[in-house]
Formats: structure tokens, C-alpha cells, sequence
């Protein structure tokens, strides 16, 4: 409950940070752009950081990082179509389901210049996407489960948007990168980015599959949900758990090994990197957009070793 009530108080800032801004670029009339995230989670928050540092180096531009009520397509695509229609000029979106948004998402794009980050979409008109190799980070949690399990074992994933292309890679990506092995993914259950859904969908699949061996937290708050009901179940360190993202539980739980290790991704940098990118765009400067459409920011895996190192390196880009 602390963690809805913490993600709804994030919601509720960015959006009146959001709703300021946009009042500032009227007043001021500056061109905005806008990064649009795909729900509230804490995950969103060295985004957050990002954006304000590209402010500090875009001073004839308003940047504003936008939460939609929920996680929906629709209440997302109602977010974009309001900002479109106050003026911004750019919009860089982890779309919630690319796969049936290709029409709103084209509509957007007819009427702004359209970038993608998170979660690709590909079949759309987006001028780029901004983000991590979804397969390369699933590849790299069957990395952490093959050397966690050298001897195998049957894992379970849970995920928020299981439709998302984030999330179809991710499973891909591991499912691949386990392939001849003794380790395998039997299933992933989402959750729609439901926190205290994520934490039930655990606790049901520790009544409901006691042969599982490994737990995968494919999206940032699946982990620590995971951490929570085996603590409250007295199963932490009998069941190994590969985790993605920073969240500071799942640090803190590989810090103290009872998460095997986690697969980390550099929001800041998507946010930082594209927004600069996006206003050198709407300049006319189109040296940035690659060949593919694609800037790939690397993923990397964080064990019990790295994680002082990193978290130290969180705090500083947030300017801490």
C-alpha cells in the first residue's frame, strides 16, 4: 500500500509540475516537448532527472515528463491529444500498447514530431526510438539464471504489460538465452501495472506452483513485489530471483543476496539524450536519427558486487 500511495503521490507532483510548465511555455511561448510515460512507478523517477538536466542545456525550450492517470491506452492516447492540442511540439512515449495503438499513435505523429522510448513501435510513423535492446536485456537475465542454476530449474515471470513490446522482447530475449539449457521460463503473468496485483500474482503462483524455482520481475516493480510476498512467506533464498531495473529494494535485495542479480536500464540517459535530440530534430538537424530509426542506451547486469558503486552513480546524476 506505502508503494500505491508513493507512485500516486509521484503521479500527482509530475502532473501538477506538468500543468505549471505547460502554463510557463504559454506565457513565455516557448516550444514544448514532452516525455510521456507509460504509468506511475518509481522507475520513471531517474527520467525525471534527465529531463530536468537536458532543461538546464535547453534554455529555449520547455520540457515537461507527463503520467498518465493510468495505465491505459486510451487514458494515454487522451494525454497525448490534449498536449498536442496545448501546442507541444515533440513527444517521446513508452507507449503502454504499441500494437494496438498504431493509429493513435500515427495520429500523434501526423501532428508532432513522434519519438519512441521503452517500449518501441515500430509500424508507426515515430521519427525514432530512444531505448534499450529489450532482447539483449531478456538475453542478459537468462545470463543471471544460468549462473544462479547451474543445475536448472523451472522459472515463473511476472510482468505489467504482458502486450507490450518491452515486455514480448524481454520474455524473447530469455527465453532465447536459455534455450539448450536445463533452465526454463514456463509461463510470465502480468499484471497491468497494478502494484498490489503484482505482489497477489506471486503469492497465488507460491500456493499454485511449489515445483517453481526461479522468479523473474521483467518490469521495475515486479521484483520488489516478488521480495515482499516471499519475505512475508519465509521463502527468501529458496527461490532464485532475477530482477530487472534499480528499484532500491531489489538493490538492496541483491546487495544482500537474496536476489541473484538485476538487469539495469539508463532511463536518465533516454530522457537526457532524447530531448536534446528531439529539439536538435525540430531544428532541422537531423544528423542524430540513425540509419535504423534506432539509438540503442546498453543495459548492463548488476550484482552483489556492483551495487554500492551504482547506486552512488544514481544519486549523483539525480544531483544528490
Amino acid at each position: 500500500m506505502k508503494s500505491l500511495i508513493r507512485n500516486a503521490s509521484v503521479a500527482a507532483a509530475a502532473l501538477a509540475v506538468g500543468l505549471t510548465a505547460t502554463a510557463i511555455a504559454r506565457a513565455d511561448d516557448k516550444p514544448t516537448l514532452a516525455f510521456v510515460v507509460n504509468g506511475a512507478s518509481d522507475f520513471w523517477k531517474a527520467a525525471e532527472a534527465g529531463v530536468k538536466k537536458a532543461q538546464g542545456e535547453l534554455p529555449d525550450y520547455t520540457l515537461e515528463l507527463k503520467y498518465p492517470e493510468q495505465s491505459s491506452v486510451a487514458i494515454q492516447q487522451r494525454l497525448m491529444d490534449d498536449l498536442v492540442t496545448a501546442g507541444v511540439k515533440g513527444i517521446m512515449v513508452s507507449a503502454v500498447d504499441p500494437k494496438t495503438s498504431t493509429d493513435g499513435l500515427n495520429k500523434i505523429a501526423s501532428q508532432t514530431a513522434l519519438f519512441t522510448t521503452d517500449s518501441d513501435a515500430p509500424q508507426t510513423k515515430r521519427v525514432a526510438y530512444i531505448g534499450s535492446s529489450n532482447v539483449d536485456a531478456g538475453k542478459q537475465a537468462a545470463e543471471i539464471a544460468k549462473k544462479a542454476m547451474p543445475n536448472g530449474g523451472k522459472c515463473l515471470g511476472f510482468v505489467g504489460l504482458l502486450g507490450a513490446d518491452n515486455a514480448k522482447e524481454r520474455i524473447q530475449g530469455m527465453k532465447d538465452g536459455l534455450a539448450g539449457t536445463k533452465i526454463e521460463l514456463v509461463d510470465v503473468r502480468g499484471d497491468d501495472i497494478d502494484q498490489a496485483r503484482a505482489k497477489k500474482n506471486v503469492e497465488d503462483a507460491l500456493v499454485a506452483s511449489p515445483d517453481v524455482t526461479c522468479m523473474v520481475g521483467f518490469y521495475s516493480y515486479n521484483t520488489p513485489r516478488i521480495y515482499e510476498a516471499l519475505r512475508d512467506a519465509g521463502k527468501l533464498g529458496s527461490i532464485t530471483v532475477v530482477g530487472f531495473d534499480d528499484d532500491p529494494i531489489t538493490l538492496g535485495g541483491v546487495k544482500e543476496g537474496t536476489i541473484a542479480a538485476t538487469v539495469v536500464q539508463q532511463p536518465f540517459e533516454w530522457a537526457y539524450q532524447g530531448m536534446k535530440l528531439m529539439a536538435a530534430y525540430l531544428k532541422g538537424d537531423k544528423s542524430g536519427i540513425p540509419a535504423g530509426n534506432l539509438i540503442i542506451i546498453p543495459t548492463k547486469i548488476i550484482g552483489k558486487d556492483d551495487v554500492d558503486a551504482y547506486a552512488a552513480n544514481l544519486k549523483a546524476m539525480a544531483g544528490n
